[in-house]
């Protein structure tokens, strides 16, 4: 299993100081923003791009996943989303996914990650589930092109926020270019048990997202460790499932102390590791 950190915690830093960090602290990957101040492509040059790749070499990282969630550069977390009802807006966030996969395939990423649908506002769910529909019709081409596949994020308080839901829309979209991006915290927030369902999404999940989260289940990212899901279980039905790929902690509101929480959360999940080989 292959540990990665988000740089989202980081935006208090370039991108190149959070590479340098990140592998120094002694991960295998980095999960990259493409929004600001990171890597917003509309203000990414070809020699930003070469030297993101040339930093990435330097200091032997991987890049696990492209996080193409956020558009704080126009919006903000979850806004423009697939599903606005202004027309124009959701062709933002549709170039913006364009962006991004072009992005990934420049950077050696092999997935980027999307919202939802997004925050209902007030419409239907059918009526949002077919506008998500036709918004994600609309960069498959670029996503075969590049090579890059596509993950739904499922999260609390948006379009689709549930196992069961995802799965259901799933049953529209092709594999071979869409998948789901496994967010152990936000699963628990919408009162799953994440290491339970490990088994029974494995062959949509293209990358995970791991997090803490409280008892109370409200979403608030916590580091591993400070809260109640059973991260140990999750790690061992991730090592049983056979997946291959990035687990990828992602803690943004640590935005103040990144470099301390990134190292700590890091030795926790050895720790977890060299317990689950010992046993």
């Amino acid at each position: 299993m292959k540990f990665a950190f988000s740089a989202n915690a980081f935006r208090r830093y370039s991108l190149l100081e959070t590479i340098s960090i990140i592998a120094d602290l002694g991960y295998d990957g980095i999960e990259i923003m493409a929004d600001i101040p990171h890597a917003y492509p509309p203000q990414m040059t070809d020699k930003d791009v070469q030297l993101i790749r040339d930093a990435l070499a330097r200091h032997r990282l991987q890049v696990s996943n492209i996080n193409a969630f956020m558009l704080w550069a126009v919006g903000d977390t979850w806004h423009p989303s697939w599903i606005e009802e202004d027309e124009a807006q959701r062709s933002i966030r549709i170039e913006h996914t364009r962006n991004c996969i072009r992005l990934a395939a420049e950077l050696g990423a092999p997935s980027i990650s999307t919202e939802p649908g997004g925050p209902l506002g007030g419409m239907t769910p059918g009526a949002a589930l077919e506008l998500f529909r036709q918004g994600l019709e609309q960069i498959a081409g670029d996503a075969v092109r590049y090579g890059v596949k596509v993950l739904i994020e499922p999260e609390p308080d948006l379009l689709i926020e549930t196992s069961s839901q995802f799965q259901h829309f799933f049953q529209q979209l092709d594999p071979a270019i869409f998948g789901l991006n496994f967010d152990i915290g936000h699963f628990y927030c919408a009162g799953e048990d994440p290491a339970e369902l490990v088994a029974r999404l494995n062959e949509y999940t293209g990358h995970y997202h791991l997090e803490d989260i409280a008892p109370s289940r409200k979403h608030h990212h916590l580091m591993p460790g400070e809260g109640a899901i059973d991260l140990k279980s999750v790690i061992r039905e991730i090592g049983m499932s056979g997946y291959d790929g990035f687990v990828t902690v992602e803690l943004y509101p640590y935005e103040d102390r990144p470099v301390e929480v990134a190292g700590m959360s890091l030795d926790y999940l050895r720790k977890i590791q060299d317990q689950l080989k010992s046993q």
